[in-house]
């Protein structure tokens, strides 16, 4: 006999009791209005006073502060402290979506910050999952890529962000919202086809016909992310056996570090670049292709065949010697690598 289907209220409930339950300082919820957020907002209200929440004015149409203020209501009523945060930069007509995810995330974890919540809190769907899966997969990318979005990362060194919906379809939070009478918005860009995640959003229910659903690619991104973390484990354990700092740069043994698979040299090369110049505005995940090129075909072959390489990558700059030894230091400018020349 099959079980009987958790209610969704259980569910939702149950998603969100282990960021709930025993929370030690505040949580902040990122709410648009849109329906996934509303019942993250409904559902999490019984935290209290523990509870912040937030909404991003991109100013990028008409009526979206007015919008944001109906979200302060639906919050006033459930007992909630709300915060307009409105992206003032300027603007650029090309990667727009990509340059508003990365306020978006700022103006967050800067909000997080002056009221002290160490978590903040998305309502990022298995839809939104599958729409990111199918993104990277266009896009050529590794399993750190195919595991799409994490369930949790750190958005700056003392934050945290959680998705705890990210097994829940869209569709069960609409039913939700229905459900409890809450009102909640549409955003028109999410049907706009210029952008490729709505193209894709359009996508998805033809391909769920020929068996590609959005359980599917969710349950692909799980077991990309499973491969993922045991081959950055790997990876950190092999660059701590091969790397020795210096003043102001890194340097590996270069011997040593290619004996190991392909896969592992890349990503302890990738750490290593991220000790001297980390970069907490790229994009996640990155692209390989640059690193690709340098590890396949510049510093395995030069630690094969004994060649001196220099190369730039990040910012910075990848030294090998004869001898095999790789260093790694912060890239001087451009002008002074010419000259040097």
């Amino acid at each position: 006999m099959s079980e009987a289907p958790v209610p969704l209220d259980e569910r939702l409930a149950r998603a969100l009791a282990p960021l709930l339950d025993g929370a030690t300082s505040p949580l902040l919820l990122a709410v648009s209005g849109g329906p996934d957020s509303t019942a993250l907002m409904h559902a999490a209200r019984s935290g209290g006073a523990g509870v912040h929440v937030a909404t991003v004015d991109h100013a990028l149409r008409a009526g979206s502060a007015e919008e944001a203020a109906g979200v302060g209501r639906l919050a006033s009523e459930f007992g909630l402290v709300h915060t307009v945060l409105t992206w003032q930069a300027p603007r650029r007509d090309s990667g727009i979506q990509a340059a508003a995810r990365r306020a978006r995330y700022r103006l967050l974890s800067d909000h997080a910050a002056r009221i002290g919540a160490g978590l903040v809190l998305t309502a990022h769907t298995l839809d939104d999952q599958a729409e990111t899966v199918l993104m990277r997969l266009i896009a050529g990318s590794a399993p750190s890529g195919l595991a799409g979005m994490r369930g949790d990362r750190p958005l700056t060194p003392e934050i945290r962000l959680a998705r705890p919906f990210l097994g829940i379809p869209k569709s069960d939070l609409v039913a939700y919202c229905e459900a409890h009478g809450l009102p909640f918005l549409r955003d028109p860009s999410n049907a706009d086809e210029r952008f490729a995640r709505a193209r894709l959003r359009n996508l998805l229910p033809l391909l769920a016909q020929e068996g590609l659903t959005a359980a599917r690619l969710g349950r692909l991104a799980v077991r990309a992310d499973r491969d993922d973390a045991a081959l950055r484990q790997c990876a950190e354990t092999v660059l701590s056996q091969v790397a020795r700092n210096g003043i102001d740069e890194l340097r590996l043994d270069g011997h040593r570090l290619s004996r190991e698979p392909e896969a592992i040299v890349m990503r302890v090369l990738d750490a290593a670049l991220d000790r001297i110049a980390p970069d907490h505005e790229a994009p996640v995940p990155k692209r390989l292709e640059r690193l690709e090129t340098l590890v396949l075909e510049g510093l395995l072959p030069a630690l094969n065949e004994g060649r001196v390489l220099r190369r730039t990558l990040r910012g910075v700059l990848i030294e090998v010697d004869r001898q095999g030894s790789i260093r790694l230091a912060a890239a001087p400018p451009r002008r002074a690598i010419r000259e040097r020349r």
